[in-house]
């Protein structure tokens, strides 16, 4: 068709109709401006992407266009314009003094004159630089504004302002110069990519906020139309919407929108048009917003930023009391809504920036310089409403409000004394709100709402709400009201996921709401539910157990138990009937079914619930309240049973929210705390929240007065420093109170002189699974402050101190994200000496977001800013989980509890190895070949011979979708070697990595597994060789694997190996590759603990061989005393003619060094600029080296500060479970430890978020040493820092290695070089430290009677000798623990001992603490001197026999046995004090059969007994260990514990180790004689033999590492006590 005449809208400014909008008006515009406009010449700039879309159009219909006007005016035709074009690049980076001056000397080239007109089609940096031209060429020509992109066509086009930017400034040079037209055409905003347009919203939302509720409140409803109106266009017609008849209700709003945001700039310029009053409104936003942009352009784009700046300066407003939250809350929302970020944290910023952060000093830096100050004063735009400004131009803020709002922590200080009696009324309870908003939402009919909260978890149900189609929300007086219009329970699948982030509230109640949604006309619709990291550990699995049980269909994307959830839809919804629900965990679990139980579609809910005391009685009350003032009566039952009729909710026309009673603990406390009077006047006895009783409960008990009616509750506290300790107080109807009680019971006195000053709380186990885990939380911030905490099954015991006595600590209160701690610790600090730092305040906008101004503004507090620096991981103990393996590809991290996917070469150990990965993690097993086999009924090389290989493959590929379809998580499967050649396969493994899963790649030499195969007859061969399978597949393992591990066993034959032991050592490497890359080896442990090594001092033995294999047989000599150790791969040479690839030696080396040594591994790539040989320019390839050694799982990875912060934020999204040492040499020794740049190193390494940071100087004198020393421990002296490498290299930089306390690289003789100038052993900083008193000696010793015969000080000394320490090991012997005993234990130089007969018993009353495995075993046999946190000694007993026996048991058991521990058999012969470890380490094992045999049955039933609390033994009678015994032994494991002189043909013969087949483990804990009739009767029989001296070695091991941090020199210690055993043999 031909094109229309279009529909144009027109905007004046500055008395003429300039601005002119439509769609699809390209023809009008020319026309338009070459008639009324004349020229000789028409210059047209642009850049070269709009050059491809638009510039031979615009050609085209520029000359027929003047060919009709010159033909219509009859003008002579060869006396048409002329048109130039002129091309420059796009960016901001054109927009320059120099591109300016090549677009004048191009227009003086063609001869332009001052009769020119030019065209400026582009976004905003053509507007602004052409226009720049314009008013400067020739002393001004006229110019026309086509703005292609909606940030221009809102914005920059429109005023005149034009400008260059320069080095230093955005926009400093330029001048007004107001353009003859602006033409725009919504119809181009089509081709724009969705960030540029959602980038545009950014500032039609901007003039909406400034000046018109109504076109506000369209954004606010219309957001998905006005994106669908450009992200997803109608095209039934051609040109569709140039004319009224074809523009859709989309295209309409969108233009509408766009025309509104035109006409106020219009006005605004119109009436100042220079800049002087008025037209700084449009600046809203922008302050703050160019002072971000100057950070991180050109990663975020403009509108990015102005949207943040939105937020802040609202804050900012809200802070200085003119701009309600409501309004705050309504401008987020809108903001989110068109997919604009609010905050820096955000998602789609981390995407853009990763980690760089801008500091509060560097915002403030730029705002400095921006040109809309005045003087020294910030003018910033102050909303007062929505729709409203404070004044007609920007207000003045002072710098401090600016910084208070900007900073992402806050100081609070102790508040005055003598503070007025205060009101406050909380924000709306957090539960009633996310209930009623479902209630009327699902309700027919439209209901008011005030009073409802307005955070956080709100606006994620909101949200949810609407993309479910379940409601429709408006506002009335002026955000006070949302007006909620009800569907009745009618709803669609979203387009979108319903996000979460950590609103464990919504979460849940949008799971079963989710339930309800039927399906929609697309086939494979889900509704998706997600969250953040914290939301994904949140348990949710009793929710969704009752309904799936209930008939619906809800699966577990991620993690089991937790969200991600898909639900999947169906007509019936929730099927209704009897639904049993677990209710234990969380009443909203409860809450979420009651809510939705009413539209079950075939018949009325009874909800049983089950497992026990429900949790938070309370809430559940209020939900049934709730759902009865809406229409549904809900009928209580005996024995926590509820009926819930069929129906509809019936909305009442108003509903009143009451405000939060949990939050309304925080100002009553702060009374409470602080000796005033503060009145909650909407919280009162009357409320449905159980948080309404804290005042009467826990405050009046502690000394407070009380006055609560109805409807209000007003508490005043005892004098400040008196509150009183509660006993016992059952939290239960409240837990969400008790972190308010915990700080207050941590300021408590004794309510009696010399009485218990201690509180304990119970009722709060469900504390754990909230937004961190709470108890965990308090117990760790409090203790920061110098508070004593416990905790127990069910709450905490914190005990009261003097509030003179608290100290805040240095680094300040991490509140993991969570509200209630940040608010629960500003309580605190109202009394706290000093001030208290808060970090993460901006947590408390989930319930509170005005809690920090209320603090300042209404309770008398007082705050002040503080900027910490980029937020760092949280490492507490027990409080938040470490991330989870890395992932190949896309970034994401594998899921802990994902399904374990082998691949490999056939013949490379898959189905041994992933057997035996099953085992150790605990999972099924299953084989895709066995799978195949079993589904299509056929073996393998039969379906070949009838089908074809490729036929094989395709099936074989749709086996493995099948297998990850059923098994995601949990479980273990092994492939064929030859699935990688199949494309589809290969899609499925990239799908599975990216969506979380692991996929091993098993790596073994080519030459084992041919030998291997040659014996393989049961799958057809290939028809070619090996070799040539594995070249061609070689790179399809490696694209498809996130891991992968390297089978390194020269000796091994094949996976059958004849050499069990050999193999064993393969599964060992295996297993510790394992948990590193699942994490199983650290459950409940954080980053930071796990970064932490015992010794002290700790080291690392820095390798410098350029191969390690000649140095394996060397390797526990070079590691003695070592605590990890250092692969510098920089250093590696592939050996001459080995065929191979670096990467695959690399990979053979990593797992050399696994199997030879159980030292963690330090891997690391060092550049030659930081004293390496890597070359500089090849960032590249080591990023490719540092991801590859995340994929080999070792412990610890080197990252250079000095990479490119892209490669280092690469590496480091992969890290999974590996630490990271972030490292820096100053080589050239520049750097002073004492200057702010040595400082500035230590906030760059910090900034990556590592595990260690590493920093090393050059030393020039002996100052230098002692000024690293002084800077070490500055930065080591909270327990909140990380650990610090801090040292010199050099010769006269030895010294800082012998005083650096931790991992500490050190050198052997038996290296070739050192791996740095200066570099020490380990035995020589010992000795040095020794020598300058930093490692005094200690005396240890062996307890016990008779003891001369003794080999333990043999075996101690021999290790403390080798290991370079100036200990001694002696014999005290006494019979009895007499005073000699405690003197030498309570002796200043007293460094541990051992315990033996008939001493580890009696020794415990003079210890003081015995560890759980002691109490077990109830006997000490090893006591360790440890400093408690006051730096006081305490006398801990251990027990490591128990160590000694299990170890060697688990040593030999995988080279007998693939049965797990819990179907073995154990069998303990003696009842004397070594067979209860003997039993107690069967138990740690496993092992859940357990007998025990002695000749007097009496004492073997009395230690039986002794465990029945742990497990149950079963006693043997006389006779049932020999053969002529009726009943048959089938023993796994059997420990001998009677002295090896005995004669034990009475106890037991042959008979004991079973048939000829039963291969199990026989250990003998007598050593003497060597070979005893026990191990000789086992070793006839085939078993695995433990040596009683074997045993002695292990468990002297043990206590050693416990003494002084580190292993001992076994193979030393094993070869003394061979010579003396063999002596007295």
């Amino acid at each position: 068709m031909s094109h229309p005449n279009p529909h144009i809208d027109k905007v004046s400014i500055l008395g003429s109709e300039t601005i002119s909008l439509g769609f699809h008006i390209f023809d009008y515009l020319l026309r338009d401006t070459l008639s009324n406009f004349k020229a000789s010449t028409y210059v047209v700039v642009t850049d070269t992407h709009l050059q491809k879309l638009y510039l031979d159009r615009f050609l085209t219909s520029f000359h027929k266009i003047s060919e009709e006007l010159a033909a219509a005016s009859g003008a002579d035709a060869t006396a048409l314009p002329r048109l130039l074009t002129y091309v420059i690049p796009p960016g901001e980076g054109s927009k320059s003094r120099a591109v300016k001056a090549e677009i004048e000397d191009y227009f003086l080239a063609q001869s332009c004159t001052r009769d020119t007109l030019v065209f400026a089609m582009g976004g905003g940096v053509i507007g602004d630089l052409v226009g720049f031209v314009a008013a400067t060429f020739m002393r001004g020509i006229p110019f026309v504004q086509i703005p292609t992109t909606l940030l221009a066509m809102v914005d920059s086009s429109i005023g005149g302002k034009t400008a260059i930017d320069t080095p230093q400034a955005k926009n400093p040079i330029g001048a007004f110069w107001q353009p003859k037209r602006i033409f725009i055409d919504l119809s181009v905003l089509e081709t724009l990519p969705e960030r540029e347009f959602v980038n545009g919203m950014a500032e039609v939302i901007k003039t909406a906020a400034i000046w018109n509720e109504s076109d506000f409140v369209l954004l606010e409803n219309g957001a998905e139309a006005i994106r669908d109106a450009v992200l997803k266009p109608v095209r039934d017609v051609e040109f569709q919407g140039a004319t009224l008849e074809t523009r859709t209700p989309a295209q309409q709003l969108l233009l509408q929108v766009v025309m509104a945001s035109v006409a106020v700039k219009s006005y605004v310029v119109t009436h100042d048009e220079r800049e002087t009053g008025m037209r700084g409104l449009l600046n809203f936003g922008h302050s703050i917003g160019h002072a971000i942009e100057g950070l991180v352009t050109p990663k975020m784009l403009h509108g990015e930023c102005v949207a943040v700046g939105m937020i802040k300066e609202a804050e900012i407003a809200r802070h200085c009391g003119f701009l309600s939250q409501v309004a705050v809350g309504r401008l987020t929302r809108c903001i989110q809504a068109y997919g604009l970020p609010v905050t820096m944290e955000d998602k789609l910023v981390k995407t853009h920036i990763g980690n760089q952060y801008c500091t509060v000093d560097d915002l403030m830096q730029v705002l400095r310089v921006d040109k809309k100050n005045m003087g020294s004063q910030k003018r910033i735009v102050m909303l007062s409403g929505i729709g409203k400004t404070l004044e007609q131009k920007p207000s003045n803020i002072s710098d401090d409000i600016i910084r208070k709002v900007l900073a992402a922590s806050t100081i609070v200080h102790p508040r005055p004394i003598n503070v007025a009696p205060v009101t406050l009324s909380p924000p709306g309870s957090k539960s009633i709100s996310n209930r009623v908003l479902v209630l009327a939402a699902l309700g027919k009919g439209t209901c008011r709402l005030t009073g409802l909260l307005h955070s956080d978890d709100t606006q994620v149900m909101l949200t949810a709400l609407t993309k479910l189609g379940a409601a429709t929300f408006e506002w009335e007086n002026n955000g006070d009201t949302l007006v909620v219009h009800g569907n009745g329970g009618k709803m669609q699948v979203p387009d979108s996921e319903l996000y979460m982030g950590n609103a464990g509230t919504a979460a849940r109640f949008l799971t079963t709401v989710s339930v309800l949604v039927p399906p929609s006309s697309v086939p494979g619709q889900h509704t998706i539910l997600t969250g953040n990291a914290r939301m994904k550990q949140r348990p949710i699995a009793p929710l969704v157990d009752a309904l799936t049980a209930n008939g619906s269909e809800l699966k577990y994307l991620e993690g089991k138990g937790c969200l991600p959830l898909k639900v999947t839809p169906f007509s019936h919804g929730l099927t209704g009937g009897e639904i049993q629900l677990a209710a234990s965990i969380s009443s909203q679990y409860v809450s979420s079914i009651l809510l939705c139980a009413p539209y079950a579609t075939k018949e009325p809910v009874t909800l049983v619930l089950t497992g026990g005391q429900v949790i938070s009685q309370p809430y559940i009350d209020m939900t049934i309240a709730m759902m009865k003032s809406f229409g549904v009566t809900v009928e209580a039952l005996p024995n926590n049973t509820y009926r819930i009729p069929q129906g509809a909710y019936t909305n009442p026309t108003d509903y009143l929210v009451e405000a939060d009673a949990s939050s309304a603990t925080y100002p009553l406390a702060i009374a409470a705390i602080t000796g005033t009077t503060c009145t909650v006047p909407n919280i009162g006895s009357g409320s449905l929240q159980g948080d309404a009783g804290f005042a009467v409960n826990v405050l009046r008990p502690m000394g407070c007065t009380v006055v609560q009616t109805e409807t209000s509750t007003t508490v005043t506290g005892p004098p400040i420093g008196t509150l009183k300790p509660l006993a016992h107080i059952d939290m239960e109807t409240m837990t969400d109170a008790f972190l308010t009680a915990s700080v207050l019971a941590a300021v408590t006195q004794p309510a009696t002189p010399g009485g218990e000053n201690v509180t304990k709380i119970s009722g709060i186990a469900n504390q754990r699974v909230k937004e961190c885990n709470r108890i965990a939380a308090m117990m760790h911030e409090l203790g920061k402050f110098g508070v004593t905490t416990s905790e127990f099954d069910d709450g905490i015991i914190v005990h009261g101190h003097d509030i003179a006595s608290l100290t805040p600590p240095k680094d300040g209160v991490k509140c993991y994200d969570d509200h209630r701690v940040a608010m629960s610790f500003s309580v605190l600090a109202n009394v706290v000496p000093g001030g208290t730092i808060i970090r993460e305040k901006k947590c408390v906008e989930k319930t509170w977001p005005t809690w920090w101004d209320d603090l300042e503004g209404k309770l008398g507090g007082r705050t002040s800013d503080i900027d910490l620096g980029p937020p760092s991981e949280h490492h507490d103990y027990e409080v938040k989980s470490s991330s989870s393996s890395s992932k190949k590809g896309a970034g994401c991290c594998a899921k802990s509890d994902a399904t374990v996917v082998v691949i490999g070469m056939r013949g490379a150990g898959k189905t041994s190895m992933g057997r035996f990965a099953a085992k150790v993690l605990r999972r099924p097993f299953e084989d895709v070949d066995q799978y195949f086999e079993k589904t299509l009924a056929t073996t393998i090389p039969d379906y070949i011979e009838e089908h074809g290989w490729a036929a094989f493959r395709e099936q074989e590929a749709k086996m493995l979708t099948q297998l990850l379809e059923k098994f995601p998580s949990g479980h273990v499967i092994s492939c064929g070697g030859g699935i990688v050649e199949t494309e589809s396969s290969r899609k499925a493994f990239t799908k599975y990595i990216a969506e979380g899963g692991v996929v091993l790649h098993l790596v073994r030499s080519i030459d084992e597994i041919e030998a291997y195969l040659n014996k393989d007859q049961t799958r057809p061969m290939y028809g070619e060789s090996m070799r040539d399978v594995w070249s061609r597949r070689e790179q399809w393992y490696i694209e498809c694997c996130n891991f992968e591990f390297v089978v390194a066993g020269q000796q091994l034959r094949g996976v059958e190996a004849e050499d069990a032991k050999e193999w064993a050592l393969v599964e060992s490497n295996f297993e510790r590759f394992l948990k590193v890359i699942m994490n199983t080896c650290a459950r409940g442990q954080k980053r930071a603990n796990r970064a932490q090594v015992v010794a002290k001092p700790s080291f690392f033995l820095s390798l410098t061989f350029p191969d390690i294999s000649p140095a394996l047989t060397h390797l526990s000599k070079l590691t003695l005393g070592s605590d990890v150790i250092e692969l510098r791969v920089d250093l590696l040479q592939v050996p001459e003619n080995s065929g191979t690839s670096f990467r695959n030696h690399l990979a053979q080396q990593v797992s050399l060094l696994r199997r030879h040594s159980d030292l963690p591994i330090l891997y690391t790539v060092r550049s030659a600029s930081q004293g390496g040989q890597w070359p500089d320019k090849d960032v590249e390839g080591m990023v490719s080296l540092l991801m590859d050694g995340l994929e080999w799982g070792v412990e610890y990875l080197d990252v250079e500060t000095g990479l490119p912060r892209s490669a280092i934020d690469e590496v480091l999204s992969r890290r999974g479970n590996t630490l990271i040492v972030a490292s820096w040499h100053d080589c050239k020794g520049d750097v002073a430890w004492s200057s702010e740049a040595m400082e500035t190193q230590y906030k760059l390494a910090k900034s990556i978020s590592p595990d260690v940071i590493k920093l090393i100087g050059t030393a020039k004198s002996m100052k230098d040493n002692f000024e690293c020393s002084e800077f070490s421990t500055r930065h080591t002296a909270s327990a909140s820092d990380l650990p610090l490498i801090a040292m010199n290299m050099g010769a006269q930089g030895q010294l800082s290695r012998v005083l650096n306390n931790y991992l500490t690289p050190v050198t052997h003789k038996l290296l070739p070089v050192k791996a740095a100038p200066g570099q020490l052993s380990a035995s020589d900083i010992l000795t040095a430290r020794n020598i300058i008193g930093l490692l005094p000696a200690k005396q240890f010793y062996l307890f016990g009677s008779p003891i001369s015969q003794s080999l333990s000080p043999l075996m101690h000394n021999t290790s403390f000798q080798s290991l370079g320490l100036p200990y001694n090991y002696s014999l005290h012997e006494t019979a009895t623990v007499d005073e000699s005993v405690v003197a030498k234990m309570r002796s200043s130089d007293f460094g541990g001992a051992s315990v033996t007969i008939p001493h580890k018993i009696e020794i415990i009353p003079k210890l003081d603490e015995i560890t759980e495995e002691a109490k077990a075993i109830g006997a000490v046999n090893t006591v360790v001197p440890v400093e408690d946190e006051q730096g006081k000694t305490v006398l801990l007993g251990d027990n490591t026999d128990w160590l000694g026996i299990s170890c060697q048991i688990e040593r030999n058991l995988s080279s007998t046995s693939r049965v797990e521990a819990q179907q073995m058999k154990g069998l303990v012969i003696g009842a004397g004090g070594t067979s209860r470890a003997a039993l107690y380490a069967l138990y740690r094992l496993g092992v859940k059969d357990i007998s025990i045999f002695n000749r007097t049955t009496v004492k073997a039933q009395a230690v039986a007994d002794s465990f029945k609390d742990l497990i149950a033994v079963k006693v043997l009678g006389p006779n049932e260990l020999l053969k002529s015994s009726d009943s048959k032994a089938d023993f796994d494991i059997v420990v001998s514990t009677v002295p090896g002189t005995i004669d034990s043909g009475s106890m037991f013969d042959e008979f004991v180790f079973g048939g000829s087949d039963k291969k199990g483990v026989a250990v003998e804990l007598a050593y003497t004689p060597r070979f005893t009739r026990f191990l000789k009767l086992a070793s006839k029989a085939g078993w695995a033999t433990v040596e009683g001296g074997q045993v002695l070695v292990e468990q002297g091991g043990w206590q050693a590492e416990k003494w002084v941090g580190r292993k001992w020199d076994l193979e030393s210690v094993q070869g003394q006590m061979d010579i003396v055993q063999a002596g007295r043999e």
